[in-house]
């Protein structure tokens, strides 16, 4: 049955085609399985909160009846401001407006954010822009350019709030620049959500081509009630497409946790345990409340454009699990920089098991992807990362240097995790590829033109005179029940048929390689040098093996070697522009022509520029696939499909099949692929 909403008719109906509901809410409220809610063009100034089930058979689908013309927003337009001073004006809202939840209040709070900021989840908006919220009435007056942000010009449109408890009033103050904002669209955000159950278990639900937009959301930490702008709330099988998803204050869409009241920010509340310590509590208690794939996860993320939020696109723990996010544009995530901690990127996800990333162009964020813990199963795949990292207009001072080091980034972080993690047919671009702080990677076919960091460092937790290692878990093989518990010790890392580059460094870039290049700490080394060269003296296979020769019981002499760095597999490998191997990699390619890559936006699409097939020799080592990829060590699982199959690398970035026997190196079968337009 159609179910129609169109809040442009003049009376409310009843959902029906010639008498359709004013909101989509309404229409929430019936829906059953099967059933599709049909909205016309319009904006919906609401928080929808579904309140059925579909089911796998006959899903609920809310669609926008036309592509983005239905907004659902968590704003609310202003026209009552007065002038106070020259750019300066201000509102008084009845707090009535905000009911129980008054983000003008509520202040961004939870494990893993940065409390020495100090930011409410409410918003103001000029125009779609937000402005930046400031912490007094005279910073509003007299604003100060922000360098920390991407944008420092738009750091002069400022805001500050606060209450007048004898009125139950909410004040805001905001400097528009010279603009008078009621003749401008200026709103502020008033609505937790937007399209968000508020119950668990609300699954099968399809959410079509609607725009979603300025919501007062919450950190989004992976030991909290993770909530988003959109999200299933710990159900199974949604499908968010074609959406554009946009001005979250923290996370546009939640892939992520239920609440555990017990464990919800315990780190921060009660500061006892350690954040590691109750983020294996976390996972451990919702393994015994119906952690599994029959109830949670499977969802699938495709096609969106998700955009200018402020901690993460998308974030997601343990209820992100076997889910699919592909063909999405990723971009402008926590570039404003007015939030800090360390669960930001455009995608930041705990426990991605068995999830596929697939033909994303995630670019423009402090950080790419992040993978942190239990990345088993994962793969990242025919994805373009670039200009993950710091702004092309960034300095860098002996002054700013810690604020510059917070901000670097890179496309992807692979953090604490035991693998298997498969990085296959992708083109990593920015100034740093990976931050691989974990083991069980295989990378096959990419074009890695950053640099590997953190290699054998980042996964201690921040002691300073004890051993603080981080156990983290691994899993049945294609599974959530928790088969142990390890620390990383590092390696068990594959790296088959990808073509290095090295980039010249921007200018900026290269002073910050000299000034911390003998300066590394616990977290990074601050390497700038492309290709496998940070993974010197790991051990081949052979070499590892032979620690074990003899007897090794608990009388052997020496233990060490059930802690010592996992071997290394690397094959098939190509260097350019002075990009560098590891010693241990004997047949490596290393090129003395120089490459130049540069995207291109064009009219038809994103395409790569690059003379890089005038240069790349053809065929040089075999076809890769499942069998000839060693399993993981930890969990012992292969690089295969999450049903089990075997992969084949055979086909390349944008699924063209490589010919032959043997075959060329990096994410394009061969020349005339590079002529395709990437997106």
């Amino acid at each position: 049955m159609n179910i129609y909403v169109d809040k442009n008719v003049p009376i409310d109906g009843n959902g029906q085609k010639n008498h359709p509901f004013k909101t989509i809410q309404a229409a929430a409220n019936i829906a059953q399985p099967g059933d599709t809610v049909l909205v016309g063009p319009g904006i919906y100034r609401e928080n929808v909160n579904p309140q059925n089930s579909g089911t796998s058979s006959k899903r609920i689908t809310y669609k926008s009846s036309e592509n983005l013309g239905a907004v659902i927003t968590g704003a609310e337009r202003v026209t009552s401001w007065e002038k106070i001073d020259d750019n300066v004006w201000k509102v008084n809202i009845p707090n009535g407006v905000f009911a129980d939840y008054n983000p003008y209040t509520t202040k961004v709070y939870g494990d893993w954010f940065d409390a020495r900021i100090i930011a409410h989840t409410g918003e103001v908006y000029l125009n779609d822009k937000a402005l930046y919220e400031v912490n007094s009435l005279d910073e509003v007056k007299k604003p100060v350019r922000n360098e920390k942000s991407w944008y420092p010009d738009d750091t002069l449109y400022t805001w500050f709030t606060e209450q007048d408890d004898r009125n139950n009033e909410t004040i805001i103050y905001a400097n528009f620049q010279g603009n008078n904002p009621n003749k401008e669209n200026v709103e502020i955000n008033v609505r937790e959500n937007c399209f968000y159950p508020q119950t668990e278990g609300i699954g099968y639900i399809t959410l079509s081509g609607f725009g979603v937009t300025k919501a007062a959301t919450q950190w989004a930490p992976p030991t909290a009630y993770q909530e988003g702008m959109i999200g299933p709330h710990w159900s199974k099988g949604w499908i968010i497409e074609k959406c554009d998803i946009s001005h979250s204050k923290c996370s546009g869409i939640s892939l992520g946790k239920y609440l555990q009241p017990n464990n919800d920010n315990k780190w921060s509340k009660w500061k006892y345990k350690d954040g590691t310590q109750t983020e294996r509590d976390a996972i451990c208690q919702a393994s015994y409340e119906g952690w599994d794939k029959e109830h949670v996860g499977s969802h699938i993320v495709h096609q969106n454009h998700i955009h200018d939020c402020g901690q993460t696109g998308i974030v997601g723990h343990l209820g992100g699990v076997f889910s699919l996010i592909e063909d999405n544009d990723i971009h402008d995530i926590n570039v404003r920089q007015n939030l800090a901690g360390a669960e930001i990127g455009g995608i930041k996800m705990h426990a991605a098991i068995d999830v596929t990333y697939r033909h994303n162009h995630i670019h423009h964020c402090t950080r790419g992807l992040w993978l942190d813990w239990q990345a088993q199963g994962t793969r990242v795949t025919q994805n373009v990362f670039d200009h993950n990292s710091l702004p092309n207009d960034f300095k860098v001072t002996k002054d700013n240097l810690d604020d510059v080091l917070s901000g670097l980034g890179e496309d992807m972080w692979i953090e604490v995790s035991h693998g298997p993690t498969l990085i296959d047919n992708n083109l990593l671009l920015s100034d740093r590829s990976v931050r691989l702080a974990a083991q069980g990677v295989a990378f096959v076919h990419n074009l890695i033109a950053g640099s590997f960091t953190a290699i054998g460092r980042g996964t201690d937790n921040n002691s300073v005179n004890l051993p603080s290692n981080r156990f983290t878990p691994y899993h049945e093989i294609h599974g959530t029940k928790v088969m142990g518990f390890m620390t990383i010790q590092h390696g068990d890392n594959k790296f088959y048929n990808n073509i290095f580059v090295q980039q010249k460094l921007r200018p900026e870039m290269q002073k910050l390689a000299d000034m911390k290049k003998d300066e590394p700490d616990d977290w990074d080394d601050y390497n700038f040098t492309v290709g496998t060269k940070p993974f010197d003296n790991y051990p081949t296979f052979e070499e590892w093996k032979k620690q074990f020769d003899g007897y090794c019981g608990i009388y052997a002499p020496n233990s060490d070697h059930y802690y010592n760095h996992l071997p290394i597999w690397s094959a098939g490998n190509i260097y350019f522009n002075g990009a560098e191997p590891c010693n241990m990699e004997k047949d490596a390619i290393i090129s003395d022509k120089k490459i130049q890559l540069k995207l291109e936006q064009r009219d038809e699409g994103l395409f790569l520029k690059t003379n890089l097939f005038n240069a790349v020799p053809a065929k040089t080592d075999g076809v890769i696939s499942t069998d000839t990829i060693m399993m993981a060590f930890e969990p012992e699982e292969k690089y295969e499909n999450p049903d089990g199959t075997p992969i084949t690398f055979n086909t390349d970035f944008f699924g063209t099949h490589r010919e032959g026997i043997k075959v060329t190196a990096g994410p394009f079968a061969g020349a005339e692929e590079i002529q395709k337009s990437l997106f």
